[in-house]
């Protein structure tokens, strides 16, 4: 892929060295860049046309697993970038996590007694990246045991469904991007914490989940459901959230756009 995507930055070069060539000569006069720029923007949109038709190749992405190792609980840090992001349940027993990874994947795992902590992130850069590569992550995490997940994401599309997981803190932090959060049935003292900037944030909240819900926006429209009461400003709680201990505490940090609480 890396080499793929060399192919275009190499051709800019070679374009931009045919025109200090041509001046040199004396075959165009005034200003190269003159000519350069309309060059790129024609080269670039030469390069997304072919994407569209390379796209209709199906993409296999790298298939990972990485073993539980015994642990009992886990911290897991997601570095997206773009594209989407899909998270679910479905990691076998022995697994603490398997998926499919569009742009190949740099990651790390380590055992600290008891827990493994994860890390993962792209191995492919904008820069060297080709049209028609998929961008995607499709991940399965372990339900038997507690996790803690960071995510950061860039201009992504992310459906991250929680529902039957032992999530016990999660920190998104998003940018220019749509999330649709399923937390799950099981919250128990669940902590989130969401980050996000000119984006479309969903969260639902199961059925017999009390939460505490405070909201931090700038222009962005909120909706939240009428079984979380307002408080006050930005703060919303459910009738039942002291006495439950089946809750989440939910903060969100929005710039614009919009977000809906189910």
């Amino acid at each position: 892929m890396i080499r793929r995507g060399s192919l275009f930055w190499g051709g800019i070069l070679i374009v931009l060295a045919v025109l200090l060539l041509l001046k040199q000569a004396g075959i165009i006069v005034g200003d190269i860049f003159g000519y350069f720029w309309p060059l790129l923007i024609i080269a670039f949109g030469v390069w997304l046309i072919a994407g569209f038709f390379a796209r209709n190749r199906p993409v296999e992405g790298e298939k990972v697993s990485i073993p539980l190792e015994g642990a009992k609980s886990a911290y897991i840090k997601l570095d997206h970038g773009a594209g989407r992001l899909t998270l679910h349940s479905g990691a076998g027993t022995n697994e603490i996590l398997n998926g499919t990874f569009g742009t190949g994947l740099n990651y790390k795992s380590q055992l600290d007694g008891n827990r493994i902590e994860v890390k993962l992130r792209t191995s492919q850069q904008f820069w060297a990246w080709w049209p028609g590569e998929s961008l995607d992550w499709d991940i399965h995490l372990n339900r038997d045991i507690p996790l803690n997940l960071k995510i950061d994401s860039g201009a992504s599309a992310s459906v991250l469904d929680l529902s039957d997981l032992k999530v016990t803190d999660l920190d998104i932090d998003t940018g220019a991007s749509s999330t649709d959060l399923t937390l799950p049935t099981g919250a128990e003292n669940m902590h989130v914490d969401v980050d996000t900037g000119a984006s479309s944030l969903r969260v639902n909240i199961p059925a017999g989940v009390a939460a505490s819900i405070r909201v931090k926006s700038g222009i962005a429209a909120v909706n939240v459901n009428s079984r979380f009461a307002r408080q006050d400003s930005g703060l919303y709680q459910s009738s039942d959230y002291a006495t439950s201990t089946n809750r989440v505490d939910i903060t969100i940090n929005a710039g614009v756009g919009s977000i809906d609480i189910n």
